[in-house]
């Protein structure tokens, strides 16, 4: 029964992407599209839901392996896959330029977009290191033509850019795959030999000096894909060109899937590296928060805003994986989860927001409430919560991550930390003043199309976020909590 839900978790978005490639009117595409995304996204909580519900029994088979930390990543892909899919069509309504005219364009972009969403979950199931970087590369193939989508010369650079820079960065980290396999394989040994359970089996037995050699080449290679800085070049440029759907899945989606690949890393080798990937990881973290920072206090364009708000929320989860403690291993999964629902909302108030007026693609908005109450609703729930302002889970996740480098006894880490999230939640709140409650210079006010669906979506992420925020009481000390640490602590 597993593995027929995982062949129909990965073969549905293959199946969709050919299905929507076809030459079919917007209104057949737009139906079929909510058909297929439903049944993806069913397909893929099943399967999470079916792990997560006999956790310590890691689902496990030829190709794959899921356990805990999986299937909260799956989860995770479904949703914002499944939010993704169902904003596309408002997307696609308001913009007719690009590569592609007419149901070209949209046959292209569903095509792409759910290429895009197979690897993504395939990525988060697979159960080999190798298989797992042709997957990345794979992320990168789809979500690069949907970056450029929309044919604008600023969409062009910022897909190339995105092209080369994290092609670079899966390039170094190719060189830490040989570098590992050479150290753990024997003679005539298979791409077996990196599965992620051999991996974790092999690596008190691995040099030190090879398993430190492997660990920095595969995570600074990573961190070009995950956004981390000074190898986030590509991220703000393409957050804020790709079309707010694909923003979404690329800030919500891909960069913590990522992350993941690069926690099993450091994970796997630390017995052998003696905690240098740790390190490495508490510096990312440091280092994305400080050059982060100075970008949400700025007057951006609200993508742009969104596009560095994920540079710093990457750098939470770095320092909270580098910690390498329960508490702090809780307020990771939470941050996922939380950040997930906040920054998906965003971007998704941005397609309603640019067809209104789309100068705000260049400029800061100021005085949404007087505008569109749906889009002002829209952008308290998700600035507000990315910023940590409480009741959101993500201020809970953040106290938890510290918490957890205090009992890890990383003080100064956290000091410097703590005062950097002070400076982003400020950043952010005045930001989320600005564009909300501020007076807009005096001219006409556009209408902003779909308000009653920005409403409903607004009212429905609202609601998952406090139920996240519900779960900080149960989390830490629970067997979900046990089980990540005895399969990544």
């Amino acid at each position: 029964m597993t593995e027929v839900l995982l062949v129909a978790m990965l073969a549905s978005p293959v199946i969709g992407a050919g299905l929507l490639a076809l030459p079919l009117s917007a209104r057949a595409s737009r139906r079929l599209n909510a058909v297929l995304a439903v049944a993806v996204a069913a397909a893929s909580g099943a399967v999470a839901v079916v792990e997560l519900t006999q956790i310590g029994e890691p689902l496990r088979g030829s190709w794959y392996a899921i356990d805990p930390a999986g299937a909260v990543f799956l989860l995770v892909i479904a949703a914002v896959g499944l939010m993704s899919a169902l904003a596309s069509p408002a997307y696609l309504t308001g913009d007719a330029s690009g590569f592609f005219a007419g149901r070209r364009a949209r046959s292209a972009y569903y095509a792409a977009l759910y290429l895009f969403w197979a690897a993504l979950l395939a990525l988060a199931a697979v159960d080999n290191l190798a298989v797992a970087w042709l997957l990345v590369e794979a992320t990168t193939a789809a979500s690069a033509l949907l970056v450029a989508f929309s044919g604008r010369a600023q969409a062009l650079e910022a897909g190339w850019k995105y092209l080369v820079l994290t092609t670079l960065g899966l390039a170094v980290a190719l060189l830490g795959i040989i570098v590992l396999y050479a150290g753990i394989a024997e003679d005539g040994a298979s791409i077996a030999a990196l599965d992620w359970a051999r991996v974790h089996a092999a690596a008190a037995g691995i040099d030190h000096t090879t398993a430190v050699a492997a660990v920095v080449l595969l995570l600074g290679g990573l961190a070009a894909k995950v956004g981390w800085a000074p190898v986030h070049n590509w991220l703000p440029d393409a957050h804020s060109e790709a079309p707010p759907p694909v923003s979404a899945l690329l800030s919500a989606a891909l960069l913590p899937t990522v992350m993941l690949i690069a926690w099993r890393v450091e994970a796997a080798l630390r017995p052998a590296t003696g905690g240098a990937g740790s390190g490495l990881l508490l510096g990312f973290g440091l280092l994305s928060l400080a050059v982060a920072i100075p970008f949400l206090w700025r007057a951006l364009p609200l993508k742009r805003l969104l596009a560095y708000s994920s540079l710093e929320h990457m750098g939470i989860l770095a320092l909270g994986i580098g910690f390498v403690h329960p508490i702090a291993t809780a307020g990771v999964v939470l941050h996922v989860a939380g950040h997930a629902l906040a920054k998906s909302l965003g971007f998704y108030a941005t397609i309603s927001l640019l067809r209104a007026d789309p100068r705000l693609a260049r400029r800061a908005p100021r005085g949404l409430v007087a505008t569109s109450r749906g889009a002002a609703g829209a952008l308290t729930v998700s600035l507000g919560s990315l910023s940590g302002l409480p009741p959101s889970p993500l201020f809970f996740s953040e106290v938890l991550i510290l918490l957890g480098g205090l009992a890890a006894g990383e003080t100064a880490v956290v000091v410097v930390a703590a005062v950097m999230l002070g400076l982003g939640f400020l950043g952010l709140a005045h930001a989320l003043i600005e564009g909300v409650v501020t007076d807009a210079p005096s001219r006409r006010r556009p209408a902003v199309p779909g308000e009653r669906r920005l409403k409903l979506l607004t009212a429905v992420v609202a609601g998952g976020l406090l139920g996240l925020s519900a779960t900080v009481w149960a989390l830490p000390g629970s067997r979900l909590i046990a089980d990540l640490m005895g399969v990544l602590g």
